[in-house]
């Protein structure tokens, strides 16, 4: 068992969120992994799950000002793996998009969002990531972000004016009693996108603005009146029972001339997957079918993965050396009726109930 202060540190209502909505800086590194086969591996992640609040007070020590933070979130299979049950009740695999254009779905087991107002800080802790997971993790993709000007993306819009902020940002990504046992979690979806510049180049500024629903220079949004019903922001705006449902985006853009590919990094947080789903069908299908995004026929996705944020909390009581707990079908009462169970009880010291949360040594 654990120390009643520690049970309570589990509990759900009382746990530390990661920071996904940590404000915008000036870079950024997104690092997909995938973590091969073996207990060996698993338990290097778990090993970095418990170190990884310490690595991020060391390298951001350096410079106090620099704001660095990082995010770690889990893909649908590795956390079978790593954590077994229970499991976050929306966490599942990308699902591609086939409309006009396509939403690929790309492997990915874990995601690291390093955001620092300085790339060396990044670059460092991203540096002792890697070295703590060793040959247990393989890097799916690795993209380093960078501020452009005045917030603007490679294409020449601003990027992420509709942010909510404060108290609505964290209405919109952290979890609440809808799951409650992972309560204060998120979850994130990240897609690479690669811009043909020369294309988008060759339209006029007039046309871009009636692609992305804002004028240009300004940044100010078009008049409903004159928006095009395939405009950017028409079909990214989502409104369920006349609610917005908002996004927390930190998008980035980024860039390597010399193999010639320009584009931009998409990342959005919510407290529900479908909130973001959502936006990518309007986007790759169209709302009416067809109606597709336009900025597509000049951005093109060639990667998509999703993930599950659990709470900060959760990432410190990770026990390195602990297996998962199996999912399994629970076993009947002699007294219940073939086919029949009775729900697995909640766990009763106040943790998740996961068999790889740490314990403290002497305590039974």
């Amino acid at each position: 068992m654990v120390r009643d202060n520690e049970a309570e540190s589990n509990r759900p209502d009382t746990a530390t969120p990661q920071p996904v909505v940590a404000k915008l800086t000036r870079a950024a590194i997104f690092l997909v992994v995938t973590i091969g086969s073996g207990k060996e591996n698993e338990a290097a992640v778990r090993a970095l799950c418990g170190d990884l609040a310490s690595l991020l007070r060391a390298v951001g020590f350096r410079d106090l000002e620099g704001r660095l933070s990082c995010v770690m979130a889990f893909g649908f299979d590795i956390w079978d793996r790593l954590f077994g049950v229970p499991k976050p009740k929306d966490l599942h695999p990308f699902r591609e998009i086939r409309g006009r254009h396509h939403a690929v779905s790309t492997p990915g087991d874990i995601l690291f969002h390093i955001r620092a107002a300085r790339m060396d800080l990044c670059f460092e802790l991203a540096t002792q990531i890697m070295t703590r997971l060793g040959t247990a993790a393989a890097v799916a993709d690795e993209v380093h972000g960078f501020s452009y000007f005045d917030e603007r993306d490679l294409l020449g819009f601003v990027d992420g004016t509709e942010n909510p902020v404060g108290q609505a940002a964290s209405n919109a990504t952290i979890i609440g009693d809808e799951d409650a046992a992972f309560a204060g979690g998120s979850y994130v979806i990240v897609q690479k996108y690669l811009h043909d510049l020369k294309a988008w180049n060759a339209l006029s500024v007039e046309q871009q603005e009636n692609i992305i629903g804002r004028h240009k220079l300004s940044d100010i949004e078009q008049p409903d009146a004159v928006k095009k019903p395939y405009a950017h922001n028409v079909l990214t705006s989502i409104e369920e029972n006349g609610e917005q449902l908002e996004i927390v985006r930190d998008n980035m853009p980024f860039g390597d001339i010399g193999k010639g590919e320009f584009g931009t990094y998409f990342i959005g947080y919510a407290r529900s997957p479908r909130r973001i789903e959502l936006m990518l069908e309007n986007m790759f299908v169209g709302n009416p079918p067809g109606t597709y995004d336009r900025l597509l026929d000049f951005s093109r996705a060639v990667t998509g993965s999703l993930f599950f944020v659990p709470t900060a909390t959760f990432l410190e009581n990770v026990a390195a050396d602990a297996a998962a707990t199996p999912i399994a079908a629970p076993i009947p009462k002699e007294s219940e009726a073939p086919g029949e169970t009775q729900p697995r009880p909640s766990p009763r010291d106040g943790s998740l109930g996961i068999g790889s949360l740490k314990k403290e040594a002497g305590h039974e």
